[in-house]
């Protein structure tokens, strides 16, 4: 199991190294567009936060 774990990593960074050199564009678009949904989310649970202690 922790054989196939490794392979699936592997498989994943190639991908990932792909992505970037053949298309650097849409990676960094990729990039952004992550960043910012966790931004999104982080200030949801803010203001979620600020309405329990309101």
């Amino acid at each position: 199991m922790v054989q196939a774990k490794k392979v699936a990593l592997y498989i994943v960074v190639v991908f990932v190294l792909y992505t970037i050199i053949t298309s650097p564009d849409k990676a960094a678009e990729l990039v952004r567009i992550w960043f910012e949904g966790i931004s999104d989310a982080a200030k949801g649970v803010g203001e979620f936060m600020t309405q329990l202690v309101n």
